[in-house]
């Protein structure tokens, strides 16, 4: 009966660890996820997009308030952000209530972000922005397969209930 006991306890202890282990690895991948799109973001603020386009992967998809209609690859960003590379100056943001859900090698990112830019005038400017990133692992690397950002209230439905 002793042996028995000690090896239910065994048992017990190495699912304990395992779980545990498994707990820190989600986190850790949460975090890499998080910590991906933070870095692009903190390049962006700073006129350079090449953060974003080296997070996305070959095929990636997007959508955001001044496309007519989804750009695909990676060869259709580079084009997309080549006119505004070097204009775009944010001071701060904030990266708010960031959820990472993850299914496998699959994470979907969603945020809200609140961003202090610098206008071409020199005026300052709030926007706010709803995001949803995707993210697949590629080899053990996180990349992002599809991104879309939309403003939280456009400016034609503000004031309206």
């Amino acid at each position: 009966m002793r042996a028995i006991s000690l090896i239910v306890i065994a048992v017990c202890a190495t699912l304990a660890v395992v779980t545990s282990v498994q707990s820190t690895s989600a986190a850790a991948q949460t975090d890499a996820v998080i910590s991906l799109e933070r870095a692009a973001l903190d390049r962006w603020g700073n006129g350079d997009p090449h953060g974003f386009l080296d997070t996305y992967a070959q095929e990636v998809t997007y959508f955001d308030i001044a496309t007519e209609r989804r750009l695909d690859g990676h060869a259709a960003m580079t084009d997309y952000y080549r006119p505004i590379t070097g204009k775009i100056k944010v001071t701060s943001y904030e990266m708010i209530a960031p959820k990472v859900q993850r299914h496998g090698d699959v994470a979907v990112l969603t945020y809200n972000l609140r961003s202090e830019a610098v206008q071409p005038d020199g005026k300052p400017l709030t926007v706010r922005w709803n995001s949803t990133s995707v993210y697949a692992r590629f080899g053990g690397q996180w990349k992002m397969i599809h991104s879309h950002w939309s403003l939280t209230a456009p400016p034609c439905l503000r004031g309206i209930n």
